[in-house]
C-alpha cells in the first residue's frame, strides 16, 4: 500500500517561497506520476502540478512560471518549488500518486496523503 508524507508547509508572506517535500513509500516510485493537488477552505480539491514517470511536467494556469515540480527517484522523494505566492494560493496540499506512469487532462488523482497547510498572507 502506497504511503505519501508531505513536509514543508507553513505561513509565508505574499510574495515569499516555499519548497513543499513529499516522501513516497510502499510502491516503485519510479513507475508513476506523481503530483501536487490542494484544497482551499469551501472549494473542491484541485490540480495544481503533475510530473510523468519522465520528468514531462504539467502546471495549472494560475501557478505556471511560478511552481516547479520535480522527482528525486533515487529518494523516492516528489517537490513543489512555490515562488511568488499569493494569498489565492492558500491552501492544504496533498501529494498525489497517479494510477499510471503519465498524466493526462481530467485523469483520476490515484492515492494521496495527508496533506500540509499553506497559508499566503497579504
Amino acid at each position: 500500500q502506497v504511503q505519501l508524507v508531505e513536509s514543508g508547509g507553513g505561513l509565508v508572506q505574499a510574495g515569499g517561497s516555499l519548497r513543499l517535500s513529499c516522501a513516497v513509500s510502499g510502491h516503485t516510485f519510479s513507475n508513476y506520476a506523481m503530483g501536487w493537488i490542494r484544497q482551499a477552505p469551501g472549494k473542491e480539491r484541485e490540480f495544481v502540478a503533475a510530473i510523468n514517470w519522465n520528468a514531462g511536467t504539467y502546471y495549472q494556469d494560475a501557478v505556471k512560471g511560478r511552481f516547479t515540480i520535480s522527482r528525486d527517484n533515487a529518494k523516492n522523494t516528489v517537490y513543489l518549488q512555490m515562488n511568488s505566492l499569493k494569498p489565492e494560493d492558500t491552501a492544504v496540499y496533498y501529494c498525489n500518486r497517479y494510477n499510471q506512469n503519465y498524466y493526462y487532462r481530467g485523469a483520476n488523482f490515484g492515492s494521496w496523503g495527508q496533506g500540509t497547510q499553506v497559508t499566503v498572507s497579504s
